[in-house]
């Protein structure tokens, strides 16, 4: 539970798009972006009602850190400065975000602290523990059995059936906004491109943009999916016979009493 005690303030429910974009299209690799965000919401179970997708996001940064400790000692703000560098800033960090996980790797004697350097900035190393935790990390698939909520699936499950709800509509408008999404990050891909990644930090970069492409791609060809659905049961249901009354509990007595009388009448 300790792992979500981040304040408020850094962690926002329902990131859109438009905010990724905002962020992702005005940078590359080595340039900060401002207003540092990260995504939360409500957790299952007992983990104080924090989203599943914080624990993913909050383990990945706990992580990262420990990745970009392991190349040496470092302060927090440098830390900062290079998870965003090799992420983009897609998913920016704030100061208090990388001190408080640096204070629990400390705890759990992943890292330790390493002295200062000239200017006085405390300095965290990786400890030998904080090196087996990285490789397990490394070598464990991310679990995908405990997917995060997603709220276009919710909205979508939620518009089927509800009174004044075209879900065709639905669809369609998120499929425009979706495809926008699409050819923007493609856009930053080509650019990020016109100049071949030199550096470790642009490669990575440019492994984040393909990913947001791939997560494009794969939900507009998702909506086409639940369009065509919905138009192939919209079909099935008007060739059926027109729907029967009553309740189920009526219908099955009718039955009952139209079986009765036939078998009467066969004794008669």
């Amino acid at each position: 539970a300790e792992e979500f005690d981040a304040p408020e303030e850094d962690l926002h429910a329902g990131e859109e798009v438009e905010e990724v974009q905002r962020r992702v299209l005005r940078r590359r690799p080595g340039r900060l972006a401002a207003t540092p965000r990260a995504a939360c919401g409500d957790a299952p179970g007992g983990l104080r009602r924090r989203a599943y997708s914080v624990y993913i996001l909050s383990m990945s940064i706990r992580h990262g850190l420990l990745a970009l400790l392991e190349r040496g000692p470092r302060y927090g703000s440098q830390l900062r400065t290079e998870f965003e560098s090799r992420t983009g800033s897609t998913w920016p960090l704030n100061v208090g975000q990388v001190y408080t996980t640096l204070s629990r790797l400390e705890r759990d004697g992943l890292v330790a602290q390493d002295g200062e350097d000239d200017a006085g900035h405390a300095l965290y190393s990786i400890t030998d523990e904080g090196r087996v935790e990285l490789r397990s990390w490394f070598e464990t698939p991310v679990d995908r059995a405990n997917p995060p909520r997603d709220e276009l699936a919710i909205k979508l499950a939620m518009a089927v059936g509800a009174p004044g709800v075209d879900i065709r509509a639905v669809i369609q408008s998120q499929r425009g906004h979706t495809l926008k999404a699409m050819q923007d990050y493609t856009r930053l891909k080509a650019r990020a491109l016109a100049d071949v990644p030199t550096n470790r930090d642009e490669v990575a970069w440019l492994l984040v943009v393909e990913q947001l492409i791939f997560q494009a791609e794969a939900e507009a060809r998702w909506l086409d999916h639940c369009e065509s659905r919905l138009v192939r049961l919209a079909e099935a249901a008007a060739t059926e016979p027109a729907a029967r009354t009553g309740t189920p509990a009526e219908r099955r007595s009718a039955k009952a009493g139209g079986a009765g009388g036939a078998r009467t009448g066969t004794r008669r």
